[in-house]
């Protein structure tokens, strides 16, 4: 694996650099598990649509689309997608007739499960490449980022 700056530094590292690195860390990482699930069956905006929906439950097209930060047209047409390949199913508000709720289907449930296997087992296998020493700090540091979070 590279080595980063403040792996070869002798100079304690600022907190402002630590953030610029975890943030790029985590950001690869998110990537790398994404591409871990993937294949060609979905576009990256049908993975993460689909993936929204999984976390998030229920939504309507123009909630997905904010959450996603994309046009409502763009996601009216991901939605078409993820409904013809099954993971999704629209259907009418009941109290608004003018929009629909996107859920998933068995299938889209099914996918996403599988998406989220196929990223532990790539970090699981990442983590068997590294030595005892290399684990312990990723545990050590884990803790810590844990008593960052509220």
């Amino acid at each position: 694996m590279p080595e980063t700056p403040s792996e070869t530094s002798t100079v304690t590292p600022t907190p402002t650099q630590t953030a610029l690195d975890l943030r790029t860390v985590v950001a690869r990482l998110l990537r790398r598990f994404r591409e871990a699930g993937a294949d060609d069956a979905l576009t990256p905006s049908q993975a993460s649509a689909l993936a929204r929906l999984g976390k998030g439950g229920v939504s309507t097209v123009s909630a997905l689309a904010s959450a996603e930060r994309v046009r409502p047209q763009s996601m009216a047409a991901t939605v078409e997608a993820l409904e013809s390949a099954g993971f999704v199913t629209r259907s009418q508000d009941p109290n608004d007739g003018r929009r629909q709720i996107i859920d998933l289907t068995d299938a889209g449930w099914a996918r996403i499960a599988g998406q989220r296997d196929a990223a532990a087992a790539w970090l699981e296998h990442a983590l068997t490449e590294l030595d005892a020493e290399d684990l312990r700090a990723v545990s050590v540091a884990m803790s810590v980022l844990e008593r960052m979070l509220p």
